[in-house]
């Protein structure tokens, strides 16, 4: 149906493809324009990283102050036969694939024979809390976002982990959401990537805001926060230490380490002809994968903790890395107050994370 409405619309998949003249640097072939783009994701994040002016705290002290209680210690529970055919039988009966070539239709069909060594590796990763090293290396798919085809900041990079991959990885999500749901680790504000959280409860709450203290004859003013590239902004330090605080220690947390540590990347551009070409493989140093089933619980942990710092004055509310915060009050003077104080406290959060 999609390939019908992009024909007819003249928006087939060669509209994807990014001309050779980038921002003034010139490829001569779509290997050095992968390059090129590999270059730029493993290095975008530095232009925007903030270092913190305040030395005497951390993100780990800030995430303390508003979560002062300890959390329980996460209990990484054995992988069953039954549990690795549940997760091979949901994967998608799809072709596309890492860099591996091995798409997820070939594990289901094959799912009889490979069934038990799977189950056994899963116990071994979990036991040794070592993530296997040719798991880490992941394939980046462009997607263009809108504006000028000639800018590398218009385009939006898609990591393509290998199948396998994602077993072990919705082995290990499965028991980092038991943990966090038991616990309720996550932020009531917090609408992103959970289950019953809708885009439509989100903007729900967020109207609800806004007439409550209409109603009530408030003054109202919104902060609205869109993040740059905040998954490959993710710091990986801090994210294991916010890990550790919310109960995720031992093992688990070394093979959470294991996975952030000595990942690798690289770019795959497609042609008008649909020949593929490849660029080098790039050591990736912050961020959470975008695509993998991994990184939106990371993402949502990370940032676990920004509501907390604003929600005694001013009404947050966050789908994810987008965030909305509503002021009210009755008067001019104290609006503008808690305005200024609000941006204040989200400012230092950033600076700090």
């Amino acid at each position: 149906m999609w390939n019908i409405v992009k024909t007819e619309t003249n928006k087939q998949d060669s509209n994807n493809v990014p001309p050779l003249n980038m921002e003034g640097e010139t490829a001569t072939s779509f290997h050095e324009l992968a390059n090129i783009f590999n270059n730029y994701f493993a290095n975008a994040t530095y232009s925007i990283q903030s270092d913190s002016s305040d030395n005497s705290l951390t993100a780990l002290d800030n995430l303390k102050l508003i979560y002062p209680k300890s959390f329980p210690r996460i209990y990484m529970t054995p992988v069953t036969v039954n549990e690795i055919k549940n997760i091979i039988k949901s994967l998608k009966l799809k072709n596309s694939h890492g860099y591996d070539e091995i798409p997820p239709r070939i594990l289901k069909i094959s799912l009889p024979y490979i069934i038990s060594p799977l189950t056994y590796l899963c116990n071994k990763v979990m036991s040794s809390g070592t993530f296997p090293t040719w798991l880490k290396f992941s394939q980046i798919a462009l997607i263009f976002k809108k504006g000028d085809k000639d800018k590398l900041t218009n385009y939006r990079p898609i990591s393509l982990l290998t199948a396998f991959s994602k077993i072990f990885e919705k082995v290990i999500y499965k028991r980092l959401d038991t943990h966090i749901t038991t616990n309720s680790i996550l932020a009531k504000e917090q609408y992103g990537f959970r289950n019953n959280a809708l885009t439509e409860k989100a903007i729900c709450q967020l109207t609800v805001n806004i007439l409550k203290a209409l109603d009530n004859k408030y003054m109202v003013g919104g902060i609205f926060c869109d993040l740059t590239k905040a998954f490959d902004c993710v710091d990986h330090d801090i994210l294991l230490g916010k890990l550790g605080y919310y109960g995720i220690k031992g093992n688990a947390l070394n093979l959470i380490k294991s996975y952030l540590k000595d990942r690798y990347q690289r770019v795959a551009i497609r042609n008008k002809s649909s020949k593929t070409f490849y660029s080098g493989w790039n050591k990736v140093i912050r961020g959470v994968p975008q695509g993998s089933v991994l990184g939106p619980i990371f993402f949502l942990i990370y940032i676990n903790d920004l509501p907390g710092t604003v929600n005694q004055i001013s009404s947050p509310t966050l789908f994810a890395d987008n965030t909305n915060i509503i002021c009210m009050q009755h008067d001019t003077h104290s609006f503008i107050a808690v305005i200024e104080d609000v941006i204040e406290k989200i400012n230092k959060w950033f600076q700090l994370n």
